[in-house]
Protein backbone atom coordinates (compact mmCIF):
# COMPACT_ATOMS: atom_id res chain seq x y z
CA UNK A 1 0.00 0.00 0.00
CA UNK A 2 1.73 3.07 -0.91
CA UNK A 3 1.68 5.92 1.13
CA UNK A 4 -0.70 8.27 -0.29
CA UNK A 5 -3.22 5.66 -0.60
CA UNK A 6 -2.97 5.09 3.46
CA UNK A 7 -3.94 9.17 3.90
CA UNK A 8 -6.64 8.75 2.15
CA UNK A 9 -8.12 5.82 3.78
CA UNK A 10 -7.51 7.52 7.08
CA UNK A 11 -9.21 10.53 5.41
CA UNK A 12 -12.20 8.24 4.33
CA UNK A 13 -12.52 6.49 7.84
CA UNK A 14 -12.38 10.01 9.68
CA UNK A 15 -15.01 11.80 7.53
CA UNK A 16 -17.37 8.63 8.01
CA UNK A 17 -16.64 8.68 11.90
CA UNK A 18 -17.07 12.24 11.82
CA UNK A 19 -20.36 12.44 10.01
CA UNK A 20 -22.19 9.85 12.16
CA UNK A 21 -20.68 11.20 15.37
CA UNK A 22 -23.36 13.47 14.76
CA UNK A 23 -20.59 17.01 14.67
CA UNK A 24 -21.90 19.47 11.76
CA UNK A 25 -21.28 18.09 8.58
CA UNK A 26 -19.85 21.58 7.27
CA UNK A 27 -17.00 20.82 10.30
CA UNK A 28 -16.45 17.46 9.99
CA UNK A 29 -15.90 18.02 6.04
CA UNK A 30 -13.77 20.75 6.59
CA UNK A 31 -12.08 19.79 9.47
CA UNK A 32 -11.04 16.04 9.63
CA UNK A 33 -8.96 16.83 6.28
CA UNK A 34 -6.78 20.01 7.79
CA UNK A 35 -6.42 17.72 11.16
CA UNK A 36 -5.40 14.86 8.48
CA UNK A 37 -3.53 17.15 6.65
CA UNK A 38 -1.53 18.63 9.64
CA UNK A 39 -0.66 14.96 11.08
CA UNK A 40 0.61 13.62 7.57
CA UNK A 41 2.64 16.89 7.21
CA UNK A 42 4.42 16.06 10.54
CA UNK A 43 5.81 13.07 9.06
CA UNK A 44 6.67 14.70 5.74
CA UNK A 45 4.08 12.94 3.57
CA UNK A 46 1.72 15.96 2.89
CA UNK A 47 2.80 19.95 1.65
CA UNK A 48 1.09 22.17 4.27
CA UNK A 49 1.64 24.64 1.04
CA UNK A 50 -2.06 23.51 -0.33
CA UNK A 51 -3.42 25.21 2.19
CA UNK A 52 -2.78 28.56 0.88
CA UNK A 53 -5.07 27.87 -1.93
CA UNK A 54 -8.08 27.89 0.57
CA UNK A 55 -9.15 31.81 0.68
CA UNK A 56 -8.77 31.66 -3.23
CA UNK A 57 -10.92 28.96 -3.55
CA UNK A 58 -13.27 30.53 -1.11
CA UNK A 59 -13.53 34.34 -2.97
CA UNK A 60 -13.74 31.87 -6.01
CA UNK A 61 -17.19 30.55 -4.72
CA UNK A 62 -18.45 33.52 -3.12
CA UNK A 63 -18.19 35.05 -6.61
CA UNK A 64 -19.32 32.71 -8.67
CA UNK A 65 -22.45 34.11 -10.39
CA UNK A 66 -24.14 31.08 -10.88
CA UNK A 67 -24.31 30.19 -7.03
CA UNK A 68 -26.36 33.62 -6.35
CA UNK A 69 -29.23 31.29 -8.08
CA UNK A 70 -29.17 29.21 -4.68
CA UNK A 71 -30.41 31.90 -2.27
CA UNK A 72 -32.75 33.23 -4.61
CA UNK A 73 -34.73 30.32 -5.34
CA UNK A 74 -34.07 29.12 -1.36
CA UNK A 75 -35.93 32.90 -0.56
CA UNK A 76 -38.71 31.54 -3.63
CA UNK A 77 -39.28 28.31 -1.66
CA UNK A 78 -39.08 29.91 1.56
CA UNK A 79 -41.77 32.65 1.19
CA UNK A 80 -44.43 30.49 -0.55
CA UNK A 81 -44.04 27.87 1.89
CA UNK A 82 -44.11 31.15 4.52
CA UNK A 83 -47.14 32.89 3.08
CA UNK A 84 -49.12 29.14 2.68
CA UNK A 85 -49.65 29.76 -1.10
CA UNK A 86 -48.81 26.22 -1.93
CA UNK A 87 -50.89 25.11 1.30
CA UNK A 88 -54.02 26.90 -0.36
CA UNK A 89 -53.17 25.61 -3.83
CA UNK A 90 -53.11 22.01 -2.65
CA UNK A 91 -56.15 22.56 -0.47
CA UNK A 92 -58.49 23.95 -3.51
CA UNK A 93 -57.46 20.65 -5.31
CA UNK A 94 -57.55 18.91 -2.85
CA UNK A 95 -61.65 20.11 -2.05
CA UNK A 96 -62.32 20.46 -6.09
CA UNK A 97 -61.56 17.12 -6.71
CA UNK A 98 -62.76 15.34 -3.27
CA UNK A 99 -65.04 12.29 -4.70
CA UNK A 100 -63.04 9.64 -6.37
CA UNK A 101 -60.05 8.18 -4.96
CA UNK A 102 -58.48 8.15 -8.70
CA UNK A 103 -58.85 11.88 -9.39
CA UNK A 104 -58.08 13.17 -5.82
CA UNK A 105 -54.53 11.12 -6.06
CA UNK A 106 -53.79 12.24 -9.55
CA UNK A 107 -54.61 16.27 -7.93
CA UNK A 108 -52.04 15.21 -5.42
CA UNK A 109 -49.49 14.14 -7.63
CA UNK A 110 -50.45 16.96 -10.05
CA UNK A 111 -50.01 19.44 -7.22
CA UNK A 112 -46.99 17.94 -6.02
CA UNK A 113 -45.26 18.63 -9.06
CA UNK A 114 -46.10 22.26 -9.45
CA UNK A 115 -44.76 22.60 -5.93
CA UNK A 116 -41.71 20.96 -6.74
CA UNK A 117 -41.13 23.49 -9.63
CA UNK A 118 -41.99 26.23 -7.39
CA UNK A 119 -40.55 25.74 -4.19
CA UNK A 120 -37.88 22.94 -4.75
CA UNK A 121 -37.71 22.12 -0.62
CA UNK A 122 -38.26 18.87 -0.25
CA UNK A 123 -38.71 18.68 3.61
CA UNK A 124 -41.40 20.98 3.86
CA UNK A 125 -43.14 20.18 0.63
CA UNK A 126 -43.42 16.40 2.25
CA UNK A 127 -44.36 17.42 5.09
CA UNK A 128 -47.04 19.95 3.91
CA UNK A 129 -48.74 17.46 1.67
CA UNK A 130 -48.82 14.56 5.00
CA UNK A 131 -50.16 17.07 6.99
CA UNK A 132 -53.18 18.78 4.43
CA UNK A 133 -53.36 15.52 1.83
CA UNK A 134 -52.88 12.73 3.88
CA UNK A 135 -56.28 13.17 5.76
CA UNK A 136 -57.97 13.48 2.55
CA UNK A 137 -56.86 10.57 0.65
CA UNK A 138 -57.55 8.47 3.52
CA UNK A 139 -61.01 9.42 4.27
CA UNK A 140 -61.77 8.98 0.66
CA UNK A 141 -60.71 5.62 1.15
CA UNK A 142 -57.71 5.36 -0.57
CA UNK A 143 -55.73 2.85 0.85
CA UNK A 144 -52.51 3.99 3.60
CA UNK A 145 -50.18 2.40 1.71
CA UNK A 146 -50.70 3.82 -1.58
CA UNK A 147 -51.17 7.60 0.08
CA UNK A 148 -48.32 7.22 1.84
CA UNK A 149 -45.57 5.62 -0.82
CA UNK A 150 -47.29 8.78 -2.94
CA UNK A 151 -46.94 11.60 -0.93
CA UNK A 152 -42.87 10.57 -0.02
CA UNK A 153 -42.18 10.15 -3.82
CA UNK A 154 -43.77 13.15 -5.39
CA UNK A 155 -42.81 15.21 -2.36
CA UNK A 156 -39.47 14.67 -3.54
CA UNK A 157 -40.03 16.27 -7.18
CA UNK A 158 -38.00 19.16 -6.11
CA UNK A 159 -34.72 17.34 -6.81
CA UNK A 160 -35.51 16.83 -10.98
CA UNK A 161 -38.04 19.42 -11.67
CA UNK A 162 -36.76 22.49 -12.84
CA UNK A 163 -35.74 24.86 -11.41
CA UNK A 164 -33.81 22.57 -8.63
CA UNK A 165 -31.67 23.75 -6.40
CA UNK A 166 -29.94 20.48 -7.09
CA UNK A 167 -29.57 21.44 -10.73
CA UNK A 168 -27.72 24.37 -10.43
CA UNK A 169 -25.03 22.96 -8.30
CA UNK A 170 -24.63 20.00 -10.68
CA UNK A 171 -24.57 22.56 -13.75
CA UNK A 172 -21.70 24.50 -11.64
CA UNK A 173 -19.88 20.98 -10.80
CA UNK A 174 -20.74 18.90 -13.77
CA UNK A 175 -19.23 22.51 -16.12
CA UNK A 176 -16.06 22.85 -14.16
CA UNK A 177 -15.77 18.63 -14.42
CA UNK A 178 -16.15 18.87 -18.18
CA UNK A 179 -13.68 21.88 -18.66
CA UNK A 180 -11.34 19.74 -17.36
CA UNK A 181 -11.68 16.44 -18.48
CA UNK A 182 -12.29 17.81 -22.21
CA UNK A 183 -8.46 20.12 -21.70
CA UNK A 184 -6.79 16.65 -20.24
CA UNK A 185 -8.18 15.47 -23.74
CA UNK A 186 -6.80 17.51 -25.67
CA UNK A 187 -9.72 19.94 -26.01
CA UNK A 188 -9.01 23.02 -25.20
CA UNK A 189 -11.94 24.93 -26.33
CA UNK A 190 -14.88 22.96 -25.16
CA UNK A 191 -18.84 23.73 -25.66
CA UNK A 192 -20.25 24.99 -22.16
CA UNK A 193 -22.53 23.28 -20.27
CA UNK A 194 -25.22 25.66 -18.38
CA UNK A 195 -27.80 25.45 -16.22
CA UNK A 196 -29.89 26.29 -18.49
CA UNK A 197 -28.70 22.83 -20.35
CA UNK A 198 -29.69 20.81 -17.24
CA UNK A 199 -32.93 22.61 -16.24
CA UNK A 200 -33.86 21.77 -20.09
CA UNK A 201 -32.25 18.24 -20.16
CA UNK A 202 -34.15 16.76 -16.67
CA UNK A 203 -37.70 18.38 -18.20
CA UNK A 204 -38.34 15.18 -19.82
CA UNK A 205 -37.11 12.75 -17.39
CA UNK A 206 -39.25 14.75 -14.76
CA UNK A 207 -42.26 14.55 -16.52
CA UNK A 208 -41.57 10.69 -17.05
CA UNK A 209 -41.13 10.19 -13.49
CA UNK A 210 -44.32 11.82 -12.76
CA UNK A 211 -46.06 9.41 -15.32
CA UNK A 212 -44.97 6.51 -14.18
CA UNK A 213 -46.23 7.76 -10.84
CA UNK A 214 -49.58 8.44 -12.23
CA UNK A 215 -49.76 5.12 -14.32
CA UNK A 216 -49.22 2.94 -11.27
CA UNK A 217 -51.52 4.84 -8.87
CA UNK A 218 -54.35 4.84 -11.50
CA UNK A 219 -54.27 1.30 -12.22
CA UNK A 220 -53.84 0.28 -8.41
CA UNK A 221 -56.74 2.54 -7.53
CA UNK A 222 -59.11 1.95 -10.42
CA UNK A 223 -61.13 -0.98 -8.90
CA UNK A 224 -61.68 1.07 -5.49
CA UNK A 225 -63.81 3.82 -7.55
CA UNK A 226 -65.67 1.18 -8.93
CA UNK A 227 -67.00 0.50 -5.25
CA UNK A 228 -69.48 3.44 -3.67
CA UNK A 229 -67.05 6.18 -2.87
CA UNK A 230 -66.44 7.29 1.37
CA UNK A 231 -67.80 10.59 1.58
CA UNK A 232 -65.36 12.99 2.31
CA UNK A 233 -65.30 16.29 4.37
CA UNK A 234 -63.38 18.70 2.28
CA UNK A 235 -65.36 21.41 3.21
CA UNK A 236 -67.07 23.82 0.32
CA UNK A 237 -65.64 23.47 -3.36
CA UNK A 238 -64.50 26.41 -4.20
CA UNK A 239 -65.70 28.42 -7.30
CA UNK A 240 -63.74 29.01 -10.46
CA UNK A 241 -62.75 32.78 -9.54
CA UNK A 242 -61.20 31.15 -5.98
CA UNK A 243 -59.61 28.10 -7.66
CA UNK A 244 -57.83 30.87 -10.36
CA UNK A 245 -56.41 32.68 -7.82
CA UNK A 246 -55.17 29.55 -5.89
CA UNK A 247 -52.89 27.99 -8.56
CA UNK A 248 -52.83 30.92 -11.38
CA UNK A 249 -50.24 32.78 -9.86
CA UNK A 250 -48.03 29.68 -8.66
CA UNK A 251 -48.39 28.44 -12.35
CA UNK A 252 -47.44 31.83 -13.82
CA UNK A 253 -44.67 32.02 -11.64
CA UNK A 254 -43.30 28.69 -12.64
CA UNK A 255 -43.71 29.76 -16.80
CA UNK A 256 -41.90 33.23 -16.04
CA UNK A 257 -39.26 31.67 -13.96
CA UNK A 258 -38.42 28.33 -16.68
CA UNK A 259 -39.55 30.03 -19.80
CA UNK A 260 -37.22 33.23 -19.72
CA UNK A 261 -34.12 30.45 -18.63
CA UNK A 262 -34.80 27.65 -21.56
CA UNK A 263 -36.29 31.02 -24.05
CA UNK A 264 -32.31 32.06 -23.39
CA UNK A 265 -33.56 35.84 -22.13
CA UNK A 266 -32.16 35.84 -18.56
CA UNK A 267 -29.66 33.46 -16.91
CA UNK A 268 -30.17 31.41 -13.85
CA UNK A 269 -29.73 33.85 -11.83
CA UNK A 270 -31.43 36.84 -13.14
CA UNK A 271 -34.74 34.23 -13.61
CA UNK A 272 -34.15 34.08 -10.04
CA UNK A 273 -34.30 37.44 -9.04
CA UNK A 274 -37.94 37.61 -11.37
CA UNK A 275 -39.00 34.62 -9.55
CA UNK A 276 -38.52 36.25 -5.76
CA UNK A 277 -40.24 39.48 -6.83
CA UNK A 278 -43.18 37.21 -8.22
CA UNK A 279 -43.09 35.81 -5.33
CA UNK A 280 -43.24 38.72 -3.29
CA UNK A 281 -46.00 39.49 -5.27
CA UNK A 282 -48.59 36.27 -4.63
CA UNK A 283 -47.83 36.13 -1.37
CA UNK A 284 -47.94 40.26 -0.59
CA UNK A 285 -51.60 39.78 -2.58
CA UNK A 286 -53.13 37.51 0.59
CA UNK A 287 -52.62 40.25 2.86
CA UNK A 288 -55.78 42.78 1.63
CA UNK A 289 -57.53 43.75 -1.34
CA UNK A 290 -55.24 46.27 -1.41
CA UNK A 291 -52.06 44.37 -1.77
CA UNK A 292 -53.43 42.43 -4.13
CA UNK A 293 -54.86 44.91 -6.50
CA UNK A 294 -51.31 46.58 -6.25
CA UNK A 295 -49.75 42.87 -6.93
CA UNK A 296 -51.79 42.77 -9.50
CA UNK A 297 -51.35 45.93 -11.20
CA UNK A 298 -47.59 45.57 -10.94
CA UNK A 299 -47.38 42.41 -12.33
CA UNK A 300 -49.37 43.29 -15.95
CA UNK A 301 -46.88 46.51 -15.49
CA UNK A 302 -44.06 44.70 -15.49
CA UNK A 303 -45.15 42.28 -18.74
CA UNK A 304 -45.46 45.53 -20.44
CA UNK A 305 -42.03 46.50 -19.41
CA UNK A 306 -41.18 43.20 -21.01
CA UNK A 307 -42.60 43.45 -24.65
CA UNK A 308 -41.65 47.34 -24.85
CA UNK A 309 -38.24 46.41 -23.98
CA UNK A 310 -38.32 43.31 -26.72
CA UNK A 311 -38.89 46.12 -29.13
CA UNK A 312 -36.29 48.31 -28.02
CA UNK A 313 -38.64 51.41 -26.82
CA UNK A 314 -36.96 51.63 -23.74
CA UNK A 315 -33.83 50.41 -22.58
CA UNK A 316 -30.88 52.35 -20.59
CA UNK A 317 -28.45 53.87 -22.77
CA UNK A 318 -24.46 52.95 -21.42
CA UNK A 319 -21.16 54.42 -23.37
CA UNK A 320 -18.22 53.63 -22.15
CA UNK A 321 -19.49 51.74 -19.06
CA UNK A 322 -21.19 54.82 -18.17
CA UNK A 323 -24.97 55.63 -17.78
CA UNK A 324 -25.68 58.53 -20.70
CA UNK A 325 -29.20 60.65 -19.13
CA UNK A 326 -31.04 60.27 -22.40
CA UNK A 327 -34.77 60.71 -22.33
CA UNK A 328 -35.74 57.45 -22.41
CA UNK A 329 -32.79 56.33 -19.85
CA UNK A 330 -35.12 58.55 -17.57
CA UNK A 331 -38.12 57.32 -18.74
CA UNK A 332 -36.85 53.35 -18.38
CA UNK A 333 -35.28 54.06 -15.02
CA UNK A 334 -39.11 55.76 -13.81
CA UNK A 335 -41.17 52.98 -15.34
CA UNK A 336 -38.10 50.26 -13.22
CA UNK A 337 -38.88 52.64 -10.21
CA UNK A 338 -42.37 52.02 -10.31
CA UNK A 339 -41.88 48.68 -10.56
CA UNK A 340 -39.69 48.14 -7.51
CA UNK A 341 -42.23 50.12 -5.50
CA UNK A 342 -45.05 48.01 -6.53
CA UNK A 343 -42.47 44.93 -4.98
CA UNK A 344 -41.83 47.40 -1.83
CA UNK A 345 -45.28 47.80 -1.36
CA UNK A 346 -45.72 43.92 -1.39
CA UNK A 347 -43.03 43.44 0.70
CA UNK A 348 -44.69 45.51 3.07
CA UNK A 349 -47.36 43.70 3.29
CA UNK A 350 -45.42 40.36 4.21
CA UNK A 351 -43.98 42.34 6.70
CA UNK A 352 -46.83 43.52 8.42
CA UNK A 353 -48.09 39.95 8.21
CA UNK A 354 -45.05 38.78 10.12
CA UNK A 355 -44.09 36.56 7.14
CA UNK A 356 -40.98 38.43 5.68
CA UNK A 357 -38.36 38.50 8.35
CA UNK A 358 -38.85 34.92 9.29
CA UNK A 359 -38.53 33.59 5.86
CA UNK A 360 -35.47 36.02 5.25
CA UNK A 361 -34.01 34.86 8.21
CA UNK A 362 -34.62 31.08 7.29
CA UNK A 363 -33.39 31.39 3.92
CA UNK A 364 -30.10 33.09 5.54
CA UNK A 365 -29.49 30.19 7.60
CA UNK A 366 -30.11 27.60 5.10
CA UNK A 367 -28.13 29.71 2.38
CA UNK A 368 -24.68 29.63 4.30
CA UNK A 369 -25.69 26.03 5.64
CA UNK A 370 -25.53 24.94 1.48
CA UNK A 371 -22.12 27.85 0.92
CA UNK A 372 -20.78 26.45 4.16
CA UNK A 373 -20.85 22.77 2.95
CA UNK A 374 -19.52 23.98 -0.36
CA UNK A 375 -16.50 25.60 1.12
CA UNK A 376 -15.95 22.47 3.10
CA UNK A 377 -16.40 20.61 0.32
CA UNK A 378 -13.78 22.49 -1.72
CA UNK A 379 -11.05 22.25 1.65
CA UNK A 380 -11.58 18.44 1.04
CA UNK A 381 -10.86 18.36 -2.93
CA UNK A 382 -7.82 20.22 -2.04
CA UNK A 383 -6.32 17.72 0.67
CA UNK A 384 -7.44 14.67 -1.22
CA UNK A 385 -5.42 15.90 -4.48
CA UNK A 386 -2.44 17.07 -1.99
CA UNK A 387 -2.43 13.10 -1.38
CA UNK A 388 -2.62 12.59 -5.23
CA UNK A 389 -6.33 11.04 -4.59
CA UNK A 390 -7.46 12.47 -8.61
CA UNK A 391 -4.43 9.94 -9.60
CA UNK A 392 -5.46 7.33 -7.76
CA UNK A 393 -9.28 7.50 -8.83
CA UNK A 394 -8.33 7.77 -12.51
CA UNK A 395 -6.28 4.95 -12.24
CA UNK A 396 -9.01 2.91 -10.71
CA UNK A 397 -11.61 3.92 -12.48
CA UNK A 398 -9.94 2.96 -15.94
CA UNK A 399 -8.75 -0.28 -14.45
CA UNK A 400 -12.63 -1.47 -14.48
CA UNK A 401 -14.10 -3.52 -16.05
CA UNK A 402 -17.00 -2.69 -18.54
CA UNK A 403 -14.95 0.92 -19.72
CA UNK A 404 -16.77 4.25 -19.19
CA UNK A 405 -19.92 2.11 -18.58
CA UNK A 406 -18.08 0.61 -15.76
CA UNK A 407 -17.15 3.81 -14.68
CA UNK A 408 -20.40 5.13 -14.61
CA UNK A 409 -21.86 1.82 -12.91
CA UNK A 410 -19.68 2.41 -9.52
CA UNK A 411 -20.21 5.97 -9.76
CA UNK A 412 -23.86 5.68 -9.33
CA UNK A 413 -23.29 2.99 -6.65
CA UNK A 414 -21.36 5.19 -4.41
CA UNK A 415 -23.89 8.46 -5.37
CA UNK A 416 -26.86 6.00 -4.50
CA UNK A 417 -24.88 4.89 -1.08
CA UNK A 418 -23.97 8.42 -0.08
CA UNK A 419 -27.40 9.39 -0.24
CA UNK A 420 -27.83 7.51 2.92
CA UNK A 421 -25.75 9.45 5.01
CA UNK A 422 -25.47 12.57 3.78
CA UNK A 423 -27.09 15.37 2.06
CA UNK A 424 -27.27 16.23 -1.99
CA UNK A 425 -24.92 19.03 -1.76
CA UNK A 426 -22.18 17.28 0.50
CA UNK A 427 -22.74 14.86 -2.17
CA UNK A 428 -22.54 16.99 -5.51
CA UNK A 429 -18.89 18.59 -4.10
CA UNK A 430 -17.58 15.52 -3.00
CA UNK A 431 -17.62 12.86 -5.86
CA UNK A 432 -18.77 14.91 -9.02
CA UNK A 433 -14.66 16.97 -9.03
CA UNK A 434 -13.34 13.40 -8.06
CA UNK A 435 -15.10 11.39 -10.77
CA UNK A 436 -16.15 14.12 -13.11
CA UNK A 437 -13.26 15.06 -15.03
CA UNK A 438 -12.55 10.94 -15.40
CA UNK A 439 -15.97 10.11 -16.46
CA UNK A 440 -16.22 13.19 -18.93
CA UNK A 441 -13.36 12.68 -20.80
CA UNK A 442 -15.25 10.17 -22.90
CA UNK A 443 -18.26 10.45 -25.66
CA UNK A 444 -20.47 10.68 -22.33
CA UNK A 445 -22.58 13.91 -22.75
CA UNK A 446 -22.32 16.06 -19.81
CA UNK A 447 -25.86 17.07 -19.49
CA UNK A 448 -26.97 13.37 -19.55
CA UNK A 449 -24.52 12.56 -17.12
CA UNK A 450 -26.20 15.26 -14.58
CA UNK A 451 -29.65 14.27 -15.17
CA UNK A 452 -28.18 10.89 -14.51
CA UNK A 453 -27.28 11.79 -10.84
CA UNK A 454 -29.63 13.97 -10.05
CA UNK A 455 -32.35 11.14 -10.80
CA UNK A 456 -30.07 8.86 -8.61
CA UNK A 457 -29.93 10.71 -5.58
CA UNK A 458 -33.86 11.18 -5.66
CA UNK A 459 -34.27 7.92 -5.70
CA UNK A 460 -31.76 7.35 -2.34
CA UNK A 461 -33.72 10.06 -1.04
CA UNK A 462 -36.46 7.95 -0.67
CA UNK A 463 -35.43 4.56 -0.38
CA UNK A 464 -35.26 2.82 2.90
CA UNK A 465 -34.14 3.05 5.48
CA UNK A 466 -32.04 5.98 5.41
CA UNK A 467 -34.34 8.02 3.16
CA UNK A 468 -34.83 11.66 4.04
CA UNK A 469 -38.39 11.39 2.88
CA UNK A 470 -39.52 8.85 4.83
CA UNK A 471 -37.73 10.51 8.02
CA UNK A 472 -39.62 13.59 7.40
CA UNK A 473 -43.21 11.93 6.31
CA UNK A 474 -42.75 9.92 9.34
CA UNK A 475 -42.74 13.28 11.95
CA UNK A 476 -46.08 14.01 10.48
CA UNK A 477 -48.02 10.53 9.81
CA UNK A 478 -50.26 9.43 12.26
CA UNK A 479 -49.75 6.48 14.90
CA UNK A 480 -51.82 4.26 12.82
CA UNK A 481 -49.05 4.78 9.60
CA UNK A 482 -46.15 3.07 11.62
CA UNK A 483 -42.06 2.74 10.46
CA UNK A 484 -42.59 -0.53 8.24
CA UNK A 485 -45.40 0.55 6.74
CA UNK A 486 -44.06 3.48 5.42
CA UNK A 487 -41.40 1.18 4.55
CA UNK A 488 -43.44 -0.91 2.43
CA UNK A 489 -45.70 1.85 0.71
CA UNK A 490 -42.40 3.84 -0.67
CA UNK A 491 -41.23 -0.24 -2.55
CA UNK A 492 -43.09 -0.06 -5.21
CA UNK A 493 -41.70 4.24 -5.81
CA UNK A 494 -38.43 3.16 -5.66
CA UNK A 495 -39.20 0.81 -8.45
CA UNK A 496 -40.45 2.95 -10.50
CA UNK A 497 -37.87 5.56 -9.87
CA UNK A 498 -35.02 2.35 -10.98
CA UNK A 499 -37.66 2.24 -14.19
CA UNK A 500 -37.12 5.60 -15.40
CA UNK A 501 -33.65 5.87 -14.14
CA UNK A 502 -32.93 2.64 -16.54
CA UNK A 503 -35.43 3.90 -19.73
CA UNK A 504 -32.62 6.88 -19.19
CA UNK A 505 -29.62 5.34 -19.33
CA UNK A 506 -31.50 3.01 -22.33
CA UNK A 507 -33.01 6.25 -24.47
CA UNK A 508 -30.50 9.55 -23.51
CA UNK A 509 -31.94 11.37 -25.68
CA UNK A 510 -34.69 12.14 -23.37
CA UNK A 511 -32.30 14.08 -21.35
CA UNK A 512 -30.26 15.59 -24.13
CA UNK A 513 -32.68 16.43 -27.40
CA UNK A 514 -34.23 19.18 -25.58
CA UNK A 515 -31.38 21.00 -24.87
CA UNK A 516 -29.88 20.30 -28.42
CA UNK A 517 -32.46 22.15 -29.90
CA UNK A 518 -32.97 24.90 -27.56
CA UNK A 519 -29.38 26.01 -27.32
Amino acid sequence: MSTDLFWILCLAVGLLGGIMSGVPVMLAISGIPVAIGIIAALFGHFDLVYFQAIPQRVFGIMENPLLLAVPLFIAMGVLLDRSQQAERMLDSINRLFGGGRVVLALSVLIVSTLIAASTGVIGATIVMLGTISLPTLLRAGVDKHTATGLICASGTLGQIIPPSIVLILLGDQVSNAYIEAQQAAGNFAPDPVTVGDLFAGALFPGLLLVALYGIYVFFRLRGQDRERPTPVETGPVPGAGGLILDILPTFSLICAVLGSILAGVATPTEAAGIGVAGTVLIAGAKHSRAHAGVAIATAVFALALLVLRRFDLIGATFEAGRITWTGQTIVTLALMAVLIAGVGFAAIGLHRNRVLVPAMTETLVISGMVFGIIVAASVLALVFRGFEGDVIIEEFLTGLPGGVWGMLAITMLVVFLLGFVLEFVEIIFIVIPIVGPVILQSDISPVWFAVLIAMNLQTSFITPPFGFALFYFRSVAPPEITGMTIYRAIIPFVALQLAAIAVLVMFPGLATWLPNAIF
